[in-house]
């Protein structure tokens, strides 16, 4: 699609073809959430020059990430939105975060600059519920008096697959509007009340950059990337704060990962007048009794160097990384969490990767 999502997939492309003469000896292979994908194809990329194992990761979207990790047809899966115990339980599987980032809404306006429009999380939920049609609608005007809104209608953008991004949009608009909560509700599917549906951020960026007095969601790399005027967002404190690393910190800072049984954490709408309110975790799904000991052990020592030495990648594409308190959390988790076919851990400490 775009260039952002070309030059990615580019650089997955080298790899393979490279593999002409350059012999790994290990593949891994995982699917799922699109909202993690540029950072993960800058880890594998890197990843791979410093050592001897390529990664193929599918963003099909958290929907199928989940499914495919059940199915045990990858080494890993991806998701935005978290399981819980007990859905863990269910299908043996072993869950926790990589990066948190943020969901943006964009906006195609002529003559709207990124920024300039703000909206509060009501507005936002009434714009998705089709009840406000218009840009020049009253509720909008009401904060943006000195913005000219055309009377245009709006062109509502939503994702067409199972989206952990989906999840982490229509948590918060669950949090902020009762009707949504109550006729909508969240997760990586829902029966949206207008819209067109774009496959993965990729599709519903393509989306937003072609039709006109449009409005979408995306995670904000993929905003950033593409050029596409993000929105000025009400938080909970009455705020209004611009997506940033910064604004996402701010809401990461409310997790409490030691309290959460499989890390289940959500993080919107968290309080904090500098907090960008429709931030998210991203999480891997792993089976808990691995049949491939070999392969888990290399999936481990990817992320672990991904927390230990990929954090700059990650700020640099506007991800907030795991504190170093949490990492140990996580990799202490590994130790009885993940284990070969014969009861044995998978990970010890002497495998972190830096």
């Amino acid at each position: 699609m775009q260039k952002f999502n070309f030059a990615l997939k580019a650089g997955f492309l080298a790899l393979s073809l490279g593999a002409a003469t350059v012999s790994y000896a290990v593949d891994l292979t995982g699917a799922g959430a699109t909202f993690p994908y540029p950072i993960y194809a800058k880890w594998a990329d890197v990843y791979s020059t410093k050592s001897n194992v390529k990664l193929n990761y599918q963003s099909i979207g958290s929907g199928g990430g989940i499914k495919q990790i059940e199915n045990k047809t990858v080494d890993f899966g991806a998701s935005d939105k978290p399981l819980k115990q007990d859905e863990l339980d269910k299908n043996g599987l072993a869950q926790f975060p990589t990066v948190v980032g943020g969901i943006v809404p964009v906006v195609n306006i002529p003559g709207v600059a990124s920024g300039d429009l703000k909206l509060s999380g009501e507005v936002l939920a009434n714009i998705f519920l089709k009840k406000i049609t218009k840009w020049n609608d009253p509720a909008i005007k009401s904060l943006n008096p000195s913005l000219a809104l055309p009377d245009s209608n709006i062109t509502v953008v939503h994702r067409s697959d199972g989206s952990g991004t989906t999840f982490v949009f229509a948590n918060y608009l669950s949090k902020v509007s009762k009707e949504w909560n109550d006729k909508v509700g969240a997760d990586t599917s829902i029966s949206w009340p207008c819209g067109i549906g774009g496959k993965g951020n990729e599709g519903v960026a393509s989306y937003a950059q072609r039709v006109k007095y449009s409005i979408a969601y995306v995670e904000y790399a993929y905003a950033k990337q593409n050029a596409l005027p993000v929105v000025t967002m009400q938080n909970r404190d009455g705020e209004f704060v611009s997506p940033s690393i910064d604004s996402f910190q701010s809401a990461a800072q409310y997790a409490e990962w030691d309290k959460a049984p499989g890390f289940y954490e959500i993080l919107t709408n968290e309080p904090g007048k500098a907090t960008w309110p429709i931030a998210g975790a991203t999480f891997i799904l792993m089976q808990k009794t691995q049949a491939k000991t070999d392969s888990a052990k290399e999936v481990l020592k990817f992320f672990s160097w991904g927390y230990n030495a990929g954090d700059k990648l990650a700020k640099s594409l506007d991800y907030v990384p795991m504190p170093a308190s949490v990492v140990t959390l996580i990799q202490n988790s590994w130790k009885t969490s993940i284990k070969g076919a014969d009861g044995s851990a998978v990970w010890n400490d002497s495998m972190v990767q830096k």
